[in-house]
This record gives C-alpha cells, sequence and structure tokens, in this order.
C-alpha cells in the first residue's frame, strides 16, 4: 500500500514541475501588485510627513522667550521634528534657492525668525491644521503660521483615489490568482487520478490516499509561494537601485509580511485544491475517469 502511494508521487513529479511554475508565476503577479499597494500607502506616509509648517515670530525675541517657544511647539502632540531657524539661516536658504541678495537694496534682513516643523500623518488634514494655526497665533510671539493648504487638500483626495484604486486592482487579481491556482493544481492532479482511484478499490482509507499528496501539496505552495517572494524581492532591490529615491519609502515590515503572505497563499490554495481533486476523483466512477 505505501508503494502505491510512493509511486502516486513520483508519477506526478512532471506535473508537480509545472503546477510548481504556474503558482509560483500567478504569486509574483500578485506580489508585485501588493508591492505597489505597499509603497503606495508608505508614500502617501513620507508626502504627508514632508509637509512643513513655519511659525513665523514678531521682532528679535530674547534668547529665554525663544526657548520658551521652542518648548511649547515642541511638546504639541502633532509635533513629529522641528527646527529653530534664525534670520541668517533664512538667508541663507532664501539666496541658496536661487534668489539673489538684497543687500544693495535694504541694510536689514527683512525676513522672520521662524519655528519650522513636521507634522505628523494623522493631523494631515485641513480642519486639523487650521485648529493648530489657531491655537499658535493666540501666543503673542507669534506673527504668522504658514503652512501649503491647497496641496493638503488636493494631496489627501490623490493619495485617496490612488489607494483605492490599487486596492479594488489587488482584490480583482487576487481572486484570478486564486482562480489560475486552483485550476493548475486540477490539472497537475488529472495524472492521478487512475492511482488515486486504483488505491481506493484495494481498500486505502481517504486519508491515507490524500496523506501524501497533502504533504506534497503544502512544499509545493511553500516552494512556490518562497520562489515568488524572492523574485519579488529582487525585483524591489532592482527598482531601488535604479531609482534610489524609492528607498526613502523602503517599508521592511510591510515586506516580510507580504512575503509571509505569499507563503501562506501558496500552501492554503494547493492544499485546499488538491484535497478537492482528491475528494472529486474518490467520487467517481471508474468508467468517468477516462
Amino acid at each position: 500500500m505505501s508503494q502505491s502511494g510512493k509511486a502516486s508521487i513520483k508519477r506526478g513529479k512532471p506535473s508537480y514541475f509545472m503546477s510548481v511554475l504556474g503558482v509560483t508565476l500567478v504569486l509574483f503577479l500578485l506580489g508585485i501588485i501588493g508591492w505597489l499597494v505597499i509603497n503606495a500607502n508608505k508614500l502617501g506616509d513620507h508626502f504627508k510627513e514632508s509637509v512643513e509648517v513655519n511659525v513665523y515670530l514678531r521682532g528679535d525675541l530674547n534668547p529665554k522667550d525663544s526657548v520658551a517657544l521652542v518648548h511649547y511647539i515642541a511638546a504639541r502632540p502633532y509635533v513629529r521634528s522641528y527646527v529653530y531657524t534664525t534670520k541668517e539661516m533664512a538667508k541663507k536658504k532664501y539666496i541658496s534657492d536661487g534668489n539673489e541678495s538684497w543687500d544693495k537694496i535694504l541694510t536689514e534682513n527683512p525676513l522672520d525668525n521662524s519655528i519650522d516643523f513636521k507634522i505628523k500623518k494623522g493631523y494631515l488634514n485641513t480642519d486639523t491644521l487650521a485648529n493648530i494655526r489657531k491655537d499658535l497665533l493666540q501666543n503673542v510671539y507669534v506673527k504668522e503660521v504658514h503652512y501649503p493648504d491647497a496641496l493638503i487638500g488636493k494631496m489627501n483626495k490623490n493619495i485617496r483615489i490612488v489607494s483605492i484604486v490599487l486596492l479594488i486592482i489587488a482584490l480583482i487579481i487576487a481572486f484570478v490568482v486564486i482562480f489560475l491556482i486552483d485550476n493548475t493544481i486540477r490539472l497537475a492532479m488529472f495524472s492521478n487520478r487512475f492511482l488515486i482511484k486504483t488505491m481506493q478499490m484495494v481498500g486505502a482509507t481517504r486519508w491515507f490516499i490524500a496523506k501524501p499528496l497533502n504533504i506534497r501539496a503544502i512544499i509545493n505552495g511553500a516552494i512556490s509561494g518562497a520562489i515568488a517572494a524572492i523574485a519579488v524581492f529582487l525585483l524591489v532591490l532592482l527598482a531601488e537601485g535604479y531609482v534610489p529615491e524609492m528607498k526613502a519609502i523602503h517599508d521592511t515590515t510591510g515586506l516580510i509580511l507580504l512575503f509571509l503572505g505569499l507563503i501562506i497563499l501558496g500552501i492554503c490554495i494547493t492544499l485546499f485544491s488538491t484535497n478537492r481533486s482528491v475528494l472529486k476523483y474518490l467520487r467517481m466512477k471508474l468508467d468517468d475517469l477516462y
């Protein structure tokens, strides 16, 4: 009996190779879509957290008042990072941006001291920023609070649209992937239908017949998922090599979860499809197998 089980696995090797190849290809496709979804969310967060709020101060504050105001703003829950920009620093930045110096026209620096901070992504919406501006303007040392409000509205809208579109595409691809993997496994199991029926006719139990096939399905699914994960990882490295800016949105945790998901999905679908095929051939009459 055990020899029959081993023989069934050996005879299924050619079709199993094609099934591993087919499952790997469709999982690789799903992995690319998953990577794009992760990148879209990470890119959106990157853009959000790059938005800068400029708090311009009134006149020249003494060091004590400046330190107190900096500490006040730094303690706010919406501040991710901050920097105190003096008039001289603002002038250097102004000139470095390609603007001409006003030294021949003005004797004093017209720029203000400012506290520039990056805001956390959870606070990046027009209503919250309006409340933040209102709160900061209540301070007597604050002259003006500036941020790109028009850009923020468009950014949130565009990020939301892109995320929804990619999510819909990912769901459609996921259903297609499951269907293709199921068909691939069923075709692979087709070559084993007579062996399955023969083992049933000589008295083998359903568990005994399915066990070696299920083990092989788990192994093949894990191999397919691992190969697909490696292929996606190499694609990520290649993309980051050609576009170094993509390293700024590299999400290691998200990629690890994606790779584990590909392996688990490969195992689950191949195991489910194999079990279903075994039950199908066990219920069929011998004449129907031809």
